[in-house]
């Protein structure tokens, strides 16, 4: 039976939860404690690439079974490692910088070693770009110079230079032919690699068209873009092409011609393009808001002039651009399926049917799982920079990494051991470690799990680390006791029995450091004036949803309501009335109560008159004290829901409070006429407070109030007030009255008659 198919079911439902809503967001029960602060532990934001072994985490924040990432010791390959390509089982070709060699990898696969051998070296200081082919030959593109070389059995067989700077890529084509992509202009050749076989080593910059189709190179397509990146083939025969800068990405038909272009973009570089077998493909794209490419170009030591300039693969420290993927489906637009800010990306491959991705900045490994279109991080290399990856068969893969060169393993196959170590954590302040708990454990239980945690009151990375505590399984949660700082590590390992399992996000719940409150204000206003407060504002009657998602601010509201009511209160005359007034502030958002007190000068007992007050104010009667000067206090006090042994509470010396009812003793006032002005001069002195002004009053009606003194500062208890007043404003007066107040509101007359 539907319980809420009636409309007045689901109104008395929808009243009953504002009405539980309002009562949790209000803090009407101080049920809950808003000291305590929640720290959400997202492992997919949280933790490096290259803290991971064994572990993989997700886009949603999810921890999952994950590949290994070995960096693997071996011999030099060069100081430059352009590209990775596999030559046959087990042997892989590595093209380096700046001597322009082609070294050949061994890889035994058994315990993972290698060996090197030279098969190439070429004139100039890169070679980019790779192709070996089936009959044991090598095809490769240089840079600075754009030139084709044809190696066999480690010999030149030919040299062709192109009218271009670089050779970026190589794409065999079904018909035999190899398609060549250049930069500087922007084109893509045609290689017949029988007549290529046969051109011989040609010298110097490169011929018109027909000595180049004589060689075996025709043009096959250019774009107005400066240069052609990468290029793929899709099943059907189109050939796609990726460009830079401006990041273009264009489709061939198979004979060539003009292109298409798929998407075109700004201040980019198409790093990769993965073709998949439904006619769809993946581009991955660096954007980049400097003019310059993400290759950067110093000097050729080699150049006498240094005006060659050949990319070198480092990018500038703090890389502030940002890398995406886009699929192109095979009949629909194109859309972008993975974003990463700050990271450079290198490759695209695949592993079952998640997408892998090698990037630089901190040699991180990135996947994209299509099925549930969420974005991974798997573990990563010491090195900064992956720029290329080759697959190994049974879910392994071999990289080539650079600063520091040399070549890694990613494997997916089970681990012995799969732990992560995250960030660091910010708190926010010094606080106290209380438990950390997972929203789910999926396939694995927490005995499976070693949790493990360290602090630190600095930001710095390496000093200051408490030791490893090992967090305890408690309440379904971790708990480590004793714990103190402002920032953490959690390192977390899994039992590597765990197989398919999903460890969402953690919630890190920890005590802040209680801090005193502070005194921010303290105002004894002018005597004889009463309050007639305002009404409290009452809460609002309806429930935000930023009251929902942060109800612990609202509970700091109470002191801020009380405040602007009693702004809001009316003043008015109330002779022996006091009101003393002040604001604390508690960067905690503690309840407080007020205690405040006053003693005479000469006296050492307190009087107290006000004790556990919510206001921050107080009113209060002067005639029972005596006239003197008074010391005041105000003591603040931190109340529930804090609990009562952290409770703090702090003495504020406040401001000296002065008891006066005696006017100030008035002299007799002086006449004197001249130049059409009637001057009264008129001297006092008060034995407590300072005098405040003057005011004179003609008996034809004439007032006037004077409150700068004739020594042209108002700071004593005794001071002189000069009335000027016209000749004509004293017509038919024949007396004056002379009022002398103080700042206690006492005042001193006389009259006398007018001369």
């Amino acid at each position: 039976m539907n319980h809420f198919a009636g409309p007045a079911h689901r109104y008395a439902f929808f009243v009953s939860f504002v009405s539980f809503v309002f009562f949790v967001v209000t803090g009407l029960g101080l049920l809950a404690d808003p000291q305590t602060r929640q720290l959400e532990v997202d492992f997919g934001r949280d933790v490096a690439s290259r803290n991971l072994k064994g572990l993989a985490t997700r886009s949603d924040g999810r921890i999952l079974p994950g590949p290994v990432f070995t960096d693997l010791p071996g011999p030099r390959i060069g100081d430059i490692l352009w590209v990775l390509k596999s030559a046959g089982p087990g042997k892989f070709l590595v093209g380096t910088g700046p001597d322009g060699k082609v070294q050949e990898v061994a890889f035994n696969s058994k315990d993972n070693t290698y060996t090197v051998r030279e098969v190439a070296d070429v004139a100039e200081t890169q070679a980019i770009a790779l192709l070996p082919l089936s009959d044991g030959s090598l095809l490769i593109g240089t840079s600075p110079t754009g030139a084709l070389y044809l190696f066999k059995d480690g010999k030149q067989v030919a040299r062709v230079p192109l009218p271009a700077d670089s050779v970026f890529d190589f794409l065999l084509q079904p018909d035999g032919s190899v398609l060549a992509a250049t930069g500087n202009p922007g084109r893509i050749y045609r290689l017949d690699l029988k007549k290529l076989a046969v051109a011989g080593l040609n010298e110097g910059k490169a011929g018109d068209d027909p000595q180049l189709a004589a060689r075996g190179v025709t043009l096959f397509g250019e774009i107005r873009d400066r240069n052609v990146r990468r290029l793929a083939r899709l099943p059907d025969g189109r050939v796609l092409a990726g460009s830079s800068p401006k990041g273009n990405i264009y489709a061939f038909g198979a004979a060539g011609g003009a292109p298409l272009i798929r998407q075109e973009n700004r201040d980019a570089e198409v790093v990769d393009l993965l073709p998949m077998d439904d006619g769809s493909f993946y581009a991955a794209l660096v954007f980049t808001t400097e003019t310059t490419s993400r290759l950067s170009r110093p000097p050729d030591p080699k150049a006498a002039d240094n005006k060659d300039k050949p990319p070198v693969i480092e990018e500038k420290p703090g890389f502030t651009g940002r890398s995406s993927v886009v699929r192109f489906p095979a009949d629909g637009f194109p859309e972008a399926v993975l974003t990463r800010p700050n990271v450079a990306l290198y490759r695209l491959a695949r592993h079952d049917d998640w997408l892998l991705l090698t990037a630089g900045e901190q040699g991180d490994t990135f996947g994209y799982d299509p099925a549930a279109r969420r974005s991974l991080t798997f573990a990563g290399s010491a090195s900064s920079q992956l720029n290329d990856i080759a697959p190994l068969g049974g879910g392994r893969f071999l990289l080539l990494r650079n600063n520091a060169p040399g070549l890694a393993l990613l494997t997916f196959a089970a681990a012995p051991a799969r732990e992560l170590e995250t960030k660091r954590l910010d708190l926010g302040t010094a606080t106290e470690l209380g438990d950390l708990r997972f929203a789910r454990l999926r396939c694995v239980s927490p005995k499976d799990i070693k949790l493990e945690v360290r602090a630190n009151f600095g930001s710095d990375e390496i000093e200051g680390w408490t030791p490893w505590t090992l967090m305890t399984p408690r309440d379904d949660a971790f708990h480590a006791g004793g714990l103190r700082g402002r920032y953490v590590k959690f390192r977390l390992q899994v039992a590597g029995n765990a197989a398919d399992f999903q460890i969402d996000k953690a919630t890190l719940y920890h005590l802040p450091q209680n801090r005193r409150p502070a005194l921010t204000e303290f105002r004894i206003l002018a005597p004889n004036l009463g309050l007639l407060p305002a009404g409290e504002r009452a809460p609002a009657a309806t429930v935000t949803l930023g009251q929902l998602l942060a109800p612990a601010r609202e509970t700091k509201d109470d002191s801020d309501r009380r405040r602007d009511a009693l702004l809001g209160s009316q003043v008015v005359p109330q002779p022996g009335a006091q009101i003393v007034f002040w604001a604390v502030t508690d960067p905690d958002g503690d309840n407080l109560t007020y205690d405040f007190s006053l003693r005479p000068e000469n006296a050492d007992t307190w009087t107290d008159l006000a004790v556990n007050s919510p206001d921050n104010y107080i009113q209060f009667e002067t005639g029972g004290l005596a006239e003197g000067l008074y010391f005041t206090r105000l003591t603040v006090s931190e109340q529930a829901p804090r609990p009562a042994t952290q409770r703090l509470n702090y003495t504020f010396e406040t401001d000296h409070l002065l008891i006066d009812r005696t006017p100030p003793a008035l002299a007799a006032p002086e006449f004197t006429r001249s130049g059409g002005l009637l001057r009264i001069t008129v001297s006092g002195r008060d034995a407590l407070s300072l005098l405040e002004g003057a005011e004179f009053s003609l008996n034809n009606g004439y007032k006037l109030a004077v409150t700068h003194p004739a020594d042209g500062i108002l700071d004593g208890r005794q001071e002189t007030f000069v009335a000027e007043i016209p000749e004509a404003r004293t017509a038919g007066a024949t007396s004056a009255e002379v009022i002398l107040y103080d700042r206690a509101g006492n005042a001193a007359s006389a009259r006398v008659p007018l001369k």
